[in-house]
């Protein structure tokens, strides 16, 4: 299918979050290992207090390596102070920064959205972040996790050249 879309540079403020950590290969990714975690993240979301978007299920991943990443599925929170952090769960910040961002829609392949943000930061003279975010994704709450055609938003840090 022909990816319809555009990507768009876009600045985030700082934001702290509440989530499961995931941490394992490309391959238990594929398997379904974070869409467990998302299914068990909410089960549980109405142990959070003070959620910013309830609307917005986020998945932040970190430290790309040869076989596997950390991965967060996670609620972006506005008062950590009188947010008490659920058992089992970690809070987290995000840092300020510019994103290339990228609307996935449903029936489009992954593979060829992210190809397409990748290829639009190159050409629009930006470089990947050197932050251990390496990119996070959006979707809608009340997606069903186990939809192997997804909706959602992908986000890539990027610093423009200098």
């Amino acid at each position: 299918m022909k990816q319809s879309q555009s990507v768009e540079l876009i600045g985030k403020e700082a934001a702290t979050m509440i989530g499961l950590k995931w941490e394992g290969t490309f391959a238990e990714a594929g398997a379904g290992g974070i869409r467990e975690v998302q299914t068990e993240f909410k089960r549980r979301l109405h142990e959070i207090g003070n959620v910013m978007h309830p609307d917005e299920l986020l998945g932040l991943s970190y430290h790309v390596t040869e076989i596997g990443f950390v991965h967060y599925v996670a609620v972006q929170v506005d008062d950590v102070a009188s947010s008490s952090v659920p058992e089992g769960m970690v809070q987290f910040k995000i840092p300020a920064h510019d994103y290339a961002k990228y609307s996935h829609i449903k029936g489009e392949s992954i593979e060829s959205s992210y190809h397409q943000i990748y290829a639009w930061i190159e050409e629009q003279g930006l470089r990947l972040s050197n932050e251990p975010l390496t990119h996070y994704e959006v979707y809608p709450m009340e997606q069903d996790s186990n939809d192997h055609e997804p909706e959602f938003s992908i986000f890539v840090p990027i610093n423009k050249k200098s």
